[in-house]
């Protein structure tokens, strides 16, 4: 029986389009930077993805800065500048603010200065939604953009954070979104690419690929892609709620994501979780990608003021595009059959 992928908030798949234009890269040879017509021809490349990422996530009229992904986009938007966040954040953002703002048992984030604040559009875990304070120093848009209909211009923030292998590009390729003229020192210094913001030579292929994924991820978000996506979810979650009466379900009132369900049985660790049913032909997460392998409850789950052992027994569960009802129902029947003997193990 075919494996069923369900982590497509660690990475989507990619997209047909971010490939054919991924291969058409390959076969211009220049670089960027070169006044010649080989290095023209790089260049026109880069700048269409530019044009195709801003028209896709509104940021008409907005500097697009690419990176390597949203972890460098942290370091680049927010290294020494001091900002507040919580502890909700995705560890790429953490690694550089202070954790000192308030979350809610419902997972919003108290924002008190948002000039001097990030908060992130959705967390990676729960997929629950915040409400941007306008005048936000920074959000982490790694999860929105691309299945949410937001728009850049209009979300309020000086800058924000993308990654393409979220919504269907290639791993190893991001952007930091912001505000035309804003002064933010570079990370990498060199040779002056991208406006003197993140010097080296750009990765033509994967900013090729970047491109015509948004480009795609816009059209699914206009033809009603993600809804048909979240009916599965919800048709997922009621198959679990109805089976699973020692589970909690987080964020299950709250504003979510479209694709995103996690959920904590206590006393039946997330890693045990994602092993087994990584035998069963599924693939699930206990937490987000970048923390995988270590043990340990979720910092998100804490922060909202659950107990370590509900923390430590959260999965989170990610449909994209491509997922179907079979495979939903499937995995429900398989988790479902697991929980039960959990249970009776532990009785």
């Amino acid at each position: 029986m075919k494996r069923v992928y369900l982590d497509h908030n660690a990475t989507a798949l990619l997209r047909p389009e971010a490939k054919a234009a991924m291969s058409a890269a390959m076969e211009v040879c220049g670089n960027p930077s070169s006044v010649h017509a080989e290095g023209r021809a790089a260049k026109a490349v880069v700048e269409k993805a530019r044009a195709q990422i801003a028209a896709a996530f509104g940021a008409d009229g907005a500097d697009i800065v690419f990176t390597s992904g949203s972890t460098e986009g942290a370091a680049l938007a927010l290294a020494g500048r001091g900002l507040h966040a919580a502890p909700v954040e995705h560890d790429a953002v953490r690694a550089w603010i202070a954790e000192d703002l308030d979350v809610t048992a419902e997972g919003a984030v108290c924002i008190r200065d948002p000039g001097q604040s990030t908060l992130q559009l959705a967390n990676s875990e729960t997929g629950i939604l915040q409400a941007l304070p306008d005048g936000l120093a920074v959000t982490d848009a790694t999860q929105a953009f691309g299945k949410l209909p937001v728009a850049f211009n209009w979300l309020g923030a000086q800058m924000a954070l993308i990654s393409a292998h979220k919504f269907g590009g290639p791993k190893g390729i991001g952007a930091v979104m912001m505000k035309r003229g804003t002064d933010l020192p570079a990370q990498i210094k060199g040779g002056g690419q991208e406006m003197g913001r993140r010097s080296g030579t750009e990765n033509v292929i994967g900013i090729a690929g970047f491109g015509a994924a948004a480009e795609v991820a816009a059209k699914d978000l206009a033809n009603g892609v993600w809804d048909r996506v979240a009916e599965l979810r919800n048709i997922l979650e009621k198959a679990l709620v109805s089976g699973a009466t020692h589970t909690i379900f987080v964020g299950k009132d709250q504003k979510r994501l479209p694709n995103t369900l996690c959920f904590a049985t206590p006393g039946w660790k997330g890693e045990t979780q994602v092993m087994q049913m990584d035998l069963g032909g599924f693939a699930i997460s206990a937490g987000s990608a970048c923390s995988s392998g270590k043990v340990r409850a979720s910092a998100v789950l804490t922060a909202m003021g659950y107990d370590e052992a509900t923390a430590q027994g959260a999965v989170r569960v990610s449909l994209g595009p491509q997922t179907t009802e079979e495979d939903v129902l499937r995995f429900a029947e398989a988790w479902l059959q697991k929980e039960k003997k959990h249970r009776a193990r532990a009785a």
